[in-house]
């Protein structure tokens, strides 16, 4: 049923736009035949309007995959930098959640744990909203940053680096069969951050799906049944990104290609010092407007990937 609507407003739009540009060439008609200057103004603005829309239903052309009309799951992981990646991954965090606010979606802190004196080691975010994962998917890799470091002394330039993981929400039974045999659910106390109830009770949970060795663990909220059901949801898109890669690796070698968006590939990288700009290794897009992307406007990166995935003649 989720699909069936969102079919429906996909052509919903493509119909509106449609009639709108039928009646913006009747109006340009209209101009020219009785030379109309305010006519001619109206339908300067209803064509760029006419093609901004688009863009924007072109780029939705590109989500057609599995799961790109899903909400998604990001994972942030602070990398080699100590204190500065912590931040930094604590920046990117933001980054998501900003942009996932402009788009009209909601974005969820899943758990986090807190970086030694600030940003976080680690964090997952929830992000809903339709084709959330389409256009987050984007965003997979290592992101690195170059500034000078608040947190060093003598304001010395550092390098940091972040590892982005986005996953597809997906739905036991489904999207993803699991056996109860094949996972041991564990209950143990929270450390860190969480106040008297988490340090008291065992409301932590770690799930471990044997098959794969995969370990989630979740301890942010304050019932271990809340922790339960929020460690699923990660395991499920964690496994349903496993069996995304095996099936895109054995496509990549029937090509005789891949490139995998882990440690040492980095596909963005943000400079704040001695100039400004961020930039796409993978599309050649880029920006000086460095704050304005850190502070959620990473949509023109995006599209501009998914535009690049676009054979010839698409």
């Amino acid at each position: 049923m989720q699909r069936l609507s969102a079919l429906g407003r996909q052509i919903a739009e493509w119909r509106d736009l449609d009639e709108r540009s039928a009646n913006l060439a009747e109006l340009v008609d209209l101009a020219i035949e009785e030379g109309d200057d305010s006519l001619s103004e109206a339908s300067g603005l209803e064509l760029a309007e006419i093609a901004e829309t688009l863009e924007r239903l072109e780029i939705g052309l590109t989500l057609s995959g599995e799961y790109d009309a899903r909400s998604a799951i990001v994972a942030l992981h602070a990398g080699a930098g100590g204190i500065d990646s912590q931040d930094w991954a604590g920046m990117l965090t933001r980054m998501y959640s900003r942009w996932a606010e402009s788009e009209g979606m909601g974005a969820e802190v899943l758990d986090a744990s807190p970086g030694d004196e600030g940003g976080v080691k680690r964090a997952t975010i929830q992000v809903t909203g339709p084709n959330a994962y389409g256009y987050l998917r984007s965003e997979r890799g290592v992101h690195r940053l170059v500034r000078l470091s608040p947190f060093d002394a003598d304001h010395a330039r550092h390098t940091s680096f972040a590892l982005v993981e986005v996953m597809p929400e997906v739905e036991r039974g489904a999207d993803v069969a699991i056996s109860d045999d094949d996972i041991t659910v564990e209950a143990f106390r929270a450390g860190g951050h969480g106040g008297q109830n988490v340090q008291k009770n065992s409301t932590a949970v770690r799930i471990t799906h044997h098959p794969t060795g995969l370990r989630v663990v979740c301890q942010n909220e304050r019932s271990q049944h809340q922790n339960r059901t929020i460690a699923m949801r990660i395991l499920l898109s964690r496994l349903a990104e496993l069996e995304r890669r095996r099936r895109d690796q054995e496509l990549a070698e029937i090509k005789g290609s891949h490139v995998s968006a882990e440690w040492g590939n980095q596909i963005r990288s943000y400079v704040l010092h001695p100039y400004k700009m961020v930039k796409d290794h993978r599309t050649g897009h880029e920006t000086s407007d460095a704050e304005g992307v850190l502070g959620g406007d990473v949509g023109p990166f995006m599209r501009s990937f998914l535009m690049s995935t676009v054979g010839p003649g698409a």
